[in-house]
């Protein structure tokens, strides 16, 4: 008679066994499915959504919508095409004269307007706009510095006295931008729109125009500038499609890409909702192999609102993003000539697995992951989802090509070989997030951000503020979850417990994301911008060089002791779900 202890020897070596087989079944899946993407369908309907500019919420657009509608519908999915008011603002033209010399420019979204404002011009070198430090040279000037137009910069400058900022791109062409750091529609108390014109000019105008202010000999230089934008509430659409799960089908895998575009946008943001529409002709046909529901969704309001449509869409379905959606795999500007570099995509660490699986398919290419800032629809952090992606596919020198936001993004910069490829990754990973019985989020990396942070912010700070607490909270709960996902990686699990675990995996994520990502309210959006993690902590640095004493010091010390209490009590409640799990999982 077997004795005890090598029958569970031999039941967990058949459970692995049987673990090992779904993995292998699931991989078998997933390679059948990426083959069946058609390149010639990719780049048809790419050229389809770019043969018009679709700025957002014209007729335009909506005629993209309208035929990506249709394709949907075509391979069986259910859509809703609905529209809501968004803040969107459009350039219509500037003119720009500079000691009586004409120049070519153009305004930007949120810029304010001007009309024949004229005044004198300053050349402004900035190394680092948050340090910038010549309210001597800025006061009541017109001030032209290098690079892209972009919200902190222009903010500083015109704190500083600014009024008219002109910025120099670096190459042949201007680049279409977005200057505010509102992030979608705004509520009473955003201000962070611009109240002087912003306007930009090529690299050769701009060396020449700094050629002409060397001339005076540090004297001012007379320049006369016009920028009209027509900014107002518009109605802007929004199209979801669904393809319904066979037995997690209220739970979800979002996603999304945007439609409108800077001119004709045939790699921005065209090649990503071909590759949206085919990835769903292919997972149509293979709807049977998915556990949990793929929603498509496309936005408006990207350019020329900063990420109104998806914002919109978190505000109008924060409940059911934050009780059923699994996690947000975005895509954007993919499939261009000479973006042959994939191992920077966006990740979080929890979801960088995930992403390197997907490439690992396709190619041998080393996936690292880049982190995210504060940019692209990321619009629902706030509910909790993890994001994977955004764009995918790089240059050699980690830009989406010269053509970028210009009136050259036309359907000669998109390449079908790489367009093909990009489809197979995204295609894989929302299959995978799709599919495996347990959901492919690894909330160990989560909590191990989240430790390197605090260990971080707690060396920084030294013994000027405690954060022993925090510290403490967040090893119980590594050491929780690091054992919950030792057991569910090696034990084959009942129906009812596979359930359970993702629950539990789902229910992390609404804490971890958040305190990861948000540092406002996880009901609202923080502006755009650069991202710092665990970023309601992030006022730690200010406290490091406060005056111990000072009204700054006890300002600061009082609001992050609340931000400790909140996350400290958090992660406690995290670290209770995980054990309570694990005692109530049916392990067979």
């Amino acid at each position: 008679m077997m004795n005890q202890g090598l029958h569970w020897a031999l039941q967990q070596v058949m459970r692995k066994a049987v673990i090992d087989m779904t993995e292998l079944q699931q991989q078998s899946a997933v390679d059948s499915i990426v083959h069946e993407i058609d390149r010639d369908l990719l780049l048809e309907y790419n050229r389809q959504i770019a043969k018009e500019i679709r700025l957002s919420g014209s007729e335009e657009e909506l005629r993209a919508f309208h035929y990506i509608k249709e394709q949907l519908e075509d391979f069986g999915l259910t859509t809703e095409l609905t529209f809501n008011k968004a803040y969107i603002s459009i350039p219509v033209r500037a003119e720009l004269k500079v000691g009586g010399i004409s120049f070519a420019a153009i305004t930007h979204s949120m810029s304010a307007q001007a009309k024949q404002l004229s005044t004198s011009l300053r050349f402004i070198e900035l190394i680092d706009s948050d340090q910038t430090d010549c309210a001597n040279q800025v006061t009541g000037h017109a001030v032209i510095v290098q690079g892209l137009a972009n919200g902190p910069t222009i903010y500083r400058l015109q704190q500083l006295g600014a009024v008219a900022v002109i910025f120099i791109n670096s190459g042949a062409y201007t680049h279409e931008m977005i200057v505010s750091s509102v992030w979608g529609n705004p509520t009473p108390e955003d201000d962070g729109y611009p109240s002087i014109p912003v306007l930009s000019v090529n690299h050769s105008d701009g060396e020449q125009i700094k050629s002409l202010i060397a001339a005076e000999e540090r004297e001012n230089v007379e320049i006369t500038l016009t920028a009209e934008v027509r900014t107002d509430w518009v109605n802007i659409p929004t199209l979801i499609a669904e393809i319904k799960g066979t037995e997690e089908p209220e739970s979800f895998v979002l996603f999304s890409g945007h439609v409108d575009s800077w001119h004709y946008g045939a790699m921005d943001n065209g090649s990503a909702n071909a590759v949206m529409v085919e990835t769903a002709r292919v997972l149509s046909l293979h709807r049977d192999t998915l556990r949990r529901s793929v929603r498509f969704a496309f936005w408006s309001g990207h350019s020329h609102g900063r990420y109104a449509g998806s914002a919109l869409y978190s505000d109008l379905h924060w409940e059911d993003l934050h009780e059923n959606g699994v996690l947000h795999i975005n895509i954007d500007s993919v499939g261009a000539k000479g973006a042959s570099q994939l191992g920077a995509a966006n990740t979080m660490a929890e979801t960088r697995t995930l992403c390197a699986d997907a490439i690992r398919i396709v190619t041998d290419e080393t996936f690292h992951g880049s982190p995210f800032g504060r940019s692209g629809d990321q619009s629902f952090w706030g509910a909790g989802l993890p994001s994977a992606f955004m764009g995918l596919s790089y240059q050699p020198e980690g830009w989406f090509g010269w053509w970028w936001h210009t009136t050259e993004d036309t359907l000669d910069k998109i390449d079908g070989d790489y367009l093909a490829r990009d489809c197979k990754v995204y295609v894989a990973a929302v299959h995978n997030a799709a599919s495996a019985p347990i959901i492919p989020i690894d909330q160990r990396q989560a909590i191990r951000t989240l430790s390197e942070r605090i260990g971080y912010y707690r060396e920084l700070i030294g013994d000027k503020f405690d954060l022993s607490r925090l510290t403490s909270r967040v090893q119980q709960l590594q050491n929780a979850t690091d054992h919950f996902y030792d057991r569910i990686g090696s034990t084959s699990l009942s129906d009812a417990s596979v359930t359970e675990a993702n629950r539990t995996i789902l229910s992390l994520s609404r804490w971890l994301v958040p305190i990861n990502y948000v540092r406002g309210s996880r009901y609202d959006h923080d502006a755009a911008g650069s991202h710092t993690l665990v970023p309601a902590l992030s006022d730690i640095e200010l406290l490091a060089v406060a005056e111990v004493g000072s009204e700054v010091f006890f300002r600061l010390q009082t609001s992050l002791i609340r931000q400790v209490n909140r996350i400290g009590y958090e992660i406690k409640q995290a670290e209770r779900l995980v054990v309570e799990t694990e005692k109530n999982l049916d392990w067979n």
